[in-house]
């Protein structure tokens, strides 16, 4: 079972996360970025998942600069209240809440896990490819429907380490339209497209699809197996 610690970013700002250890010594390192509901109980289930591969998983709360503590369900409020910390938080000044992705990325290097990947869901998935080209000491990003990550702003970022996506056919905030700009712009990552909504990894929304969700988590293993070893 995972526990909170306390990270610190680069410019001093506490950084929350959760960490979940192996059983034995890690086999890589994976931080796990959460979606607008904070790091929640899926988002910590998804970092004990991690754990029980191998890696050392961290999941570092990238709401902490604008509002600590927070966990929020899937209802329409929460969803509300989730649409706006993201809005106070890509409001940020440059880099944002890179720092922080930092930190945790440091924190797993310095713990002796070898190897560093990230993996990032809704609005982590946008961090993740955020990450790909803007931090350091990272060997793999995987984003799952990160909305906006096909907005030419995103698209003109250039990732520096190899990069995986799990994308869903019927998401407005990466369209098809995005979709195929992103293959046209940068055809070495590795793109998946899925019959299945928004937020189809969330085995707690009713946009769960289980066979994209388990589909899409061997690939990614498969994915990290490679490039973090």
């Amino acid at each position: 079972m995972g526990q909170w610690i306390e990270l610190k970013a680069a410019d001093g700002q506490a950084v929350t996360a959760w960490q979940a250890e192996p059983a034995g010594a890690p086999r890589g390192a994976v931080v796990v970025l959460q979606e607008i509901f904070g790091v929640n109980a899926h988002i910590r289930a998804v970092a004990e998942g991690y754990a029980a591969e191998g890696y050392l998983a961290l999941a570092p709360a990238t709401f902490g600069r604008v509002r600590a503590g927070v966990d929020l369900g899937y209802d329409e409020a929460a969803m509300q209240t989730g649409m706006g910390l993201k809005r106070a938080a890509e409001a940020l000044p440059a880099p944002g809440v890179l720092p922080d992705i930092q930190a945790a990325i440091d924190h797993a290097r310095q713990a002796g896990a070898g190897k560093v990947g990230v993996v990032g869901f809704c609005w982590g998935g946008l961090l993740a490819w955020r990450a790909a080209s803007g931090c350091a000491h990272l060997s793999a990003a995987v984003c799952y429907y990160g909305g906006g990550m096909t907005a030419p702003a995103e698209l003109a970022l250039q990732p520096r380490v190899p990069v995986q996506a799990h994308l869903s056919d019927n998401d407005k905030s990466v369209p098809l339209e995005g979709v195929a700009a992103l293959r046209q712009a940068h055809p070495a990552v590795d793109v998946h497209l899925y019959p299945a909504p928004h937020g189809f990894n969330c085995d707690r929304r009713a946009a769960w699809n289980e066979a994209a969700a388990t589909l899409a988590r061997q690939r990614t293993l498969a994915f990290f197996a490679q490039h973090l070893r």
